[in-house]
């Protein structure tokens, strides 16, 4: 069944306009028609259209049931984005296909784009939550200085992944199963020396992705993904 994704739903029983076209004039359903909801709040709505009307889409809520989460522990990926947007819209959509609960984009001392449109990208995350058929939707926090963000408050785990020389563990050997974490990858150019030395004396704890080179997209895929591996219920 089509999943729709409907925010205010329990104060407006109808869907947002967007994805009435959708229904209307892709799907072509009509009055009658079953759907199901999310609030990406945690909740499935289980609907029948009740009523059709220009671009409106008026629904009536049978059933309302809770999503269960299918991993443990808070993900938190804080990235810094590629110069080419297109990279990192991939990796945002593959993150909450596999599953993130928060996502930070980091200003550091290499990146290559300063600037990212939220917009867009809570776009390609609602399109992704439905796509994979969740019922919450990823915090999305807009740009942070690096020096910043790791100065905040992080539960659970804190990891900065990097290509410095210098002991790093693989993130698989370090993760606790059911915990939270935190894990930070750089930019194109990496993070700078003095950006990790920070990370570290603030408690977070360098970790290798593997024996190759990744790009930033990329390693941030993996990460998500390891974390996804060893957490998922």
């Amino acid at each position: 069944m089509q999943l729709f994704y409907a925010p205010d739903i329990k104060m407006s029983p109808e869907l947002p306009e967007e994805e009435a076209l959708h229904c209307l004039r892709v799907l072509r359903l009509g009055a009658g028609s079953r759907v199901r909801l999310t609030d990406g709040r945690g909740f499935f709505y289980d609907a029948v259209l009740s009523s059709v009307a220009g671009k409106r889409c008026a629904v009536s809520v049978e059933k309302v049931s809770p999503w269960e989460k299918t991993w443990r522990g808070h993900l938190h990926m804080a990235v810094a984005p590629t110069k080419n947007m297109d990279r990192m819209e991939w990796f945002v959509e593959k993150a909450v296909e596999i599953g993130v609960d928060e996502l930070t984009f980091l200003n550091c001392r290499y990146s290559e784009r300063r600037m990212v449109k939220l917009e867009r990208v809570e776009k390609i995350m609602v399109s992704a939550m439905k796509q994979s058929l969740k019922a919450v939707l990823p915090k999305l926090n807009g740009m942070l200085p690096f020096d910043e963000f790791v100065r905040k408050e992080h539960g659970g785990q804190r990891f900065i992944a990097h290509c410095h020389e210098g002991r790093k563990e693989p993130l698989k050997t370090l993760l606790h199963a059911g915990e939270s974490a935190t894990i930070l990858i750089g930019p194109e150019g990496d993070f700078s020396a003095e950006e990790v030395e920070t990370a570290l004396a603030l408690g977070f704890s360098s970790v290798s992705l593997g024996a190759s080179r990744l790009r930033t997209e990329t390693a941030a895929l993996a990460a998500c993904h390891t974390f996804s591996l060893l957490n998922g219920l």
